[in-house]
């Protein structure tokens, strides 16, 4: 679990308050993105061997199955999901209707943190699920781009969080939280088959704010049977680092 506006939320509310037995926590900032520098994006793609020595005191081998989640629609456990098949482990899920949806049913609560344990992750990094924004800049008109944030913050009606407003020219938006009904479960392969139908193109592209809850996007068409969906790591924080993209976005919004 973490709050982008309270950092230190998530991780206060696993190991003060209750979690699910066995689980550990990983934090977004420390954990599941790399140190900010001026481009590349607020939540960089992490260093693959930190955290592959973390998931190893976690027990984790080739075999394990890894079951990811938060409390927050899949914003911050897909980011998991994804940096996971991103490093070669494919035996990873994600807990539908998450916390949330653990506790209603009744399930057992614990404050204990689990020991380290011995395992052995072998990270093995698998660059064709990745994009950066060269490629976005040369083949964006080649692909069905999109843009996962809320709809005012792609139209550049509102943005709270980056310096400029706007969105990627030749974007189309499909709002990460589209996918999920209310109690904060994925949409059935059906309805998010239909929920893409429009997208006719062989590969997509996928961005938001900082490359984190585009992968609930991710998620949903993994679940509807695209399997061509691949990451703007950078995200629009790094696509409006650059000043001529400023100029643009200035110029289309």
């Amino acid at each position: 679990r973490f709050s982008l506006q309270e950092p230190e939320l998530g991780r206060s509310t696993t190991n003060d308050l209750n979690h699910i037995p066995g689980a550990y926590y990983l934090d977004l900032n420390q954990d599941l993105a790399g140190p900010v520098q001026t481009h590349g994006g607020r939540h960089p793609l992490p260093n693959p061997q930190p955290l592959a020595a973390k998931l190893s005191a976690m027990g984790i081998t080739s075999e394990t199955l890894v079951i990811g989640y938060d409390d927050s629609r899949f914003a911050f456990a897909a980011r998991l999901w994804w940096l996971l098949r991103y490093l070669g482990h494919p035996k990873v899920a994600v807990l539908n209707g998450g916390f949330s949806g653990y506790q209603a049913a009744g399930y057992p609560l614990t404050a204990e943190t689990p020991p380290a344990k011995q395992g052995h992750f072998v990270a093995r990094v698998q660059p064709q699920m990745v994009i950066d924004i060269h490629t976005v800049q040369s083949r964006a008109s080649e692909v069905a781009l999109v843009d996962s944030r809320d709809r005012d913050r792609y139209l550049g009606l509102r943005e709270p969080i980056d310096r400029v407003a706007g969105h990627i020219p030749g974007a189309v938006n499909y709002p990460w939280q589209s996918v999920t009904d209310e109690q904060g479960r994925l949409k059935s392969p059906a309805e998010l088959h239909q929920h893409w139908a429009e997208l006719k193109a062989s590969e997509v592209w996928v961005y938001c704010g900082s490359g984190v809850t585009a992968c609930v996007n991710l998620l949903a068409l993994e679940a509807a049977g695209i399997e061509s969906g691949k990451l703007y790591a950078g995200s629009w924080s790094d696509w409006c680092s650059y000043p001529l993209n400023q100029t643009l976005e200035a110029q289309v919004v």
